[in-house]
């Protein structure tokens, strides 16, 4: 494992109670206590809206081990900024507002290029967004509270500007976190990310087969081409993790994948439910979610190996469903959507500012719902997603099929 890892934090005596946020009504602490334990407390006014995540995000630092410990700070997850961490403090502010009743997208994901593959025909990534229509929309996320950019969707690392967008994000305001098919990947790419401000790599593996992952990505040698992403940015000092989906087909490789990724070192094991794109296609059961809620609980409260990340725990059971709630994401073409699966549009960033289209996604009662399940396993959303016509374009006008 990275030498930098280990079970706790080694602030220094005189850092025992660091305070991490305030503003008016409302202190936010973090407490060392009996040598080893961290506990974030609250006091003030609004402590009754802040103390719903507090406990959440205790009962993680204290049930489970972080992604990575490090002499001034822990990153509890790729997911989660570092505590403590200005971008951290803009977690707390983000969730005592959506407390009182004013939901804030903590999550904005954009896509960049159709790109996956070094052999792309060329000619054919003309109307990817404009840097300066990215540069924008992170301009306009960052305003509207969002302290999560993540660069995903093809292999955001074959879009020659990636470096410098990274590195346009302003780190007070927001971690970065960029997906990987490692098409491209180089010591120096790692390097260059690295140096950018990169706060996770994300390297997707379907299978510990390599014909199998290989398959899944159409692509011979892709099986090989993420391994050695894995190893290069790890060598580079990066917080990696390996991500892979759940589905009916894979559920029995989830240990095998695991155990690959303890061999690889990485900081985290990252577990996403695969989506269907319609109604009737295969999806996990109840049964496959206690699954992976086991392994979540018995990996996490073991201190070897890397820490699990799953969005069945993380969406299902501790902050609630994030799509249009807590979470947006911008396609490729410029379409914002509630979250990268939902097959509706709510409009496009090169011609509505992104606030006025976050106002929109809030505006339908479904999204001001708290839910449990991701929407396309939610069956009330699912009966959205049946009444698009057959043969229109995705993602679909999401007013045309809902009035509000």
């Amino acid at each position: 494992m990275n030498s930098e890892k280990k079970n706790v934090p080694d602030f220094p005596a005189k850092d025992r109670n660091i305070e991490i946020f305030s503003m008016p009504g409302l202190s936010v602490n973090l407490q060392r206590y009996e040598g080893k334990n961290l506990k974030l407390t609250a006091k003030g006014a609004l402590k009754p809206a802040c103390s719903p995540i507090l406990k959440k995000i205790n009962s993680r630092l204290q049930e489970e081990k972080p992604a990575l410990v490090q002499e001034d700070r822990v990153i509890p997850s790729a997911w989660l900024p570092p505590i403590p961490s200005p971008a951290f403090k803009r977690l707390i502010f983000a969730e005592v507002q959506i407390a009182l009743g004013k939901y804030i997208p903590e999550t904005v994901s954009i896509e960049i290029t159709r790109q996956n593959s070094s052999r792309y025909p060329p000619g054919t990534v003309a109307d990817e967004l404009d840097t300066d229509t990215i540069k924008r929309t992170i301009d306009e996320a960052l305003e509207l509270g969002t302290l999560i950019i993540s660069f995903t969707e093809n292999d955001p690392l074959l879009r020659e500007e990636i470096f410098e967008l990274i590195e346009y994000v302003d780190k007070k305001r927001a971690i970065v976190n960029c997906s990987t098919w490692g098409t491209d990947f180089s010591k120096e790419t790692a390097l260059r990310l690295k140096e950018a401000g990169l706060h996770s790599l994300m390297v997707g593996v379907y299978s510990t087969d390599p014909k199998k992952h290989d398959a899944v990505r159409k692509s011979e040698g892709s099986y090989e081409r993420a391994i050695s992403t894995i190893k290069l940015a790890l060598e580079a000092g990066l917080l990696v993790v390996m991500t892979t989906h759940a589905s009916p087909s894979n559920m029995k490789e989830l240990p095998a994948l695991y155990a690959l990724a303890s061999e690889l070192g990485v900081h985290e094991f990252s577990v996403w439910e695969s989506m269907p794109k319609r109604r009737g296609e295969p999806v996990i059961t109840d049964r496959d979610r206690r699954t992976i809620l086991e392994m979540y609980h018995r990996i996490n409260s073991a201190p070897e190996g890397p820490r699990m990340f799953s969005n069945t725990y993380f969406e299902g059971q501790m902050m609630g469903a994030m799509a249009g709630r807590r979470w947006m994401h911008v396609t490729v073409d410029g379409d914002v959507k509630p979250s990268p699966y939902p097959p509706f549009r709510f409009g496009n960033v090169k011609e509505v500012p992104l606030k006025e289209i976050w106002q929109r996604i809030r505006s339908y009662p479904y999204f001001q719902r708290q839910k449990n399940l991701s929407p396309m396993h939610d069956p009330e959303f699912m009966d959205f997603v049946d009444k698009i016509p057959e043969e229109a374009k995705l993602p679909y006008p999401f007013e045309e099929i809902c009035e509000k």
